[in-house]
């Protein structure tokens, strides 16, 4: 371990340090793991959990766990560290493959960093195409698609980080989803890097912040570096990672953001995300660029106001009653109307042309969008139109949007809806009973009111 004992000692420091910045606890993690590690593992352990397996861990990992701690306060006993912790040695290590890991955790590694989504679906095709897969094939599958990686912590929900055991990325680690979406490298080296850099993230108080951080599934390190890699680099996809990294940050600095203006205009490639920099760290200096951009990408302008702006979407109100009728893709209408919920205003006669869209998927955002009105009711007759659209989605979303709207005229809409569809299909019977149990009714007994009942 002789190689790591100086970072490891720094890490020592960073821990205590990373603990007095972080006093509240605001870090994501943090009110569970508290900082604390146990004791560490000994070095005969280590050797009884390699021969279980037969592997061999990491040095930079078995630094970590015989030097600095191994497990702690959080979560499946984790220790402190990125997310919920560090699991301590030996545990959830069946998280990724649930039956024979011993075959599998020996394995070469074939994940690998910037892995193409072709390449992923084709590796997860078996598990996620094959509907007759047996358990036996099931778990096959997931052996090769990750054999090689311990699970050595949880990040929420479905997601974990692992650290590859084998091959040409050992002692890296890896994002995962338990749900198999695809995995995203870390872009440290090594795990210390990966665990030292998220106790400098916290000391410098980058990610004592009230959204979530995703930490390392971004470029790391100061602006100014990432900004000179930005300039320096020749190879596109890594000047991607460097801007990613920049636009993760939560505030930039005014000569960053000076460079960044004079960037705007001149690289047309990466101008959108240039702006969502400069927006996200001064608004004011956006919002010049933001109106010069309305008249040629109005999918652009509302997207960053939404992602970075959103206490200001009613400066942007009128902007949207004289373009609204310009807005003809999906996309545009969705953030267009996210954007429309966050003035307070009622949007609704604003949106009534889109409920005639020849677009369903546009019909359908709006009669939901409609629907998150307060005073929908006074909408009335569009929703009954959206109850006979030809569209089943039209027609689930209109149902989910009249939801806390009781009026004795939806009835024979309902009774309608009913008939039509006897059987569960794109979940329209399901809210059509939510609906109806409001007026203590359910898709069969709608069946049985009088027509004249219901209008009257």
């Amino acid at each position: 371990m002789i190689e790591h004992d100086k970072q490891i000692q720094i890490i020592k420091e960073k821990l205590m340090a990373a603990k007095r910045a972080d006093g509240n606890l605001k870090v994501f993690g943090a009110s569970r793991h508290q900082y604390h590690l146990n004791q560490p593992v000994s070095e005969k352990e280590v050797l009884a959990f390699e021969k279980k397996y037969d592997v061999q861990l990491p040095l930079c990992y078995k630094a970590f766990l015989t030097e600095v701690g191994n497990g702690g306060n959080s979560f499946a006993h984790s220790a402190a560290g990125p997310f919920y912790g560090i699991y301590p040695l030996g545990e959830n290590v069946d998280e990724l493959i649930y039956e024979n890991t011993e075959k599998y955790l020996k394995q070469d590694c074939v994940l690998y960093p910037k892995m193409t989504q072709s390449y992923w679906k084709e590796l997860t095709r078996q598990v996620e195409e094959n509907e007759a897969i047996s358990d036996e094939d099931f778990e096959k599958e997931l052996g090769k698609i990750y054999g090689g990686i311990l699970p050595i912590g949880s990040q929420g929900c479905t997601y974990i980080h692992g650290i590859v055991l084998n091959g040409p990325y050992k002692g890296r680690i890896v994002n995962l989803d338990i749900d198999r979406q695809k995995p995203h490298f870390a872009f440290e080296n090594n795990f210390l890097d990966w665990y030292e850099r998220w106790l400098d993230e916290v000391i410098s108080g980058e990610l004592i912040r009230d959204s979530p951080s995703w930490f390392g599934y971004v470029k790391g390190g100061s602006e100014e570096k990432l900004l000179a890699a930005y300039v320096s680099s020749k190879d596109a996809d890594n000047k991607q990672d460097n801007l990613a990294g920049l636009l993760n940050k939560p505030v930039l600095k005014d000569g960053t953001l000076d460079q960044i203006e004079e960037w705007i205009n001149e690289d047309r490639e990466n101008k959108i995300t240039f702006l969502q920099m400069l927006c996200k760290s001064s608004y004011e200096r956006a919002k010049p660029y933001l109106l010069a951009l309305v008249d040629t990408d109005l999918r652009s302008v509302f997207q960053v106001i939404h992602g970075y702006a959103k206490e200001k979407s009613h400066e942007w109100l009128p902007m949207i009653e004289r373009s609204i009728h310009r807005v003809s893709d999906m996309e545009t209408f969705r953030f267009c109307t996210y954007i429309l919920y966050n003035t307070d205003v009622d949007y609704g006669a604003m949106l009534l042309p889109f409920t005639q869209s020849a677009n369903e998927k546009i019909r359908s955002h709006a009669f939901y969008s409609i629907g998150r009105l307060p005073n929908k009711k006074r909408y009335l007759p569009a929703f009954i139109e959206g109850l006979n659209d030809s569209s089943n989605q039209v027609i689930h979303s209109t149902l989910q949007a009249l939801s806390g709207v009781k009026d004795d005229r939806l009835l024979e809409h309902f009774k309608k809806i009913a008939e039509k569809f006897p059987v569960e299909q794109d979940y329209i019977l399901s809210n059509l009973n939510h609906r109806l149990a409001e007026y203590g009714l359910d898709n069969q007994s709608i069946l049985k009111r009088d027509a004249q009942t219901d209008t009257t």
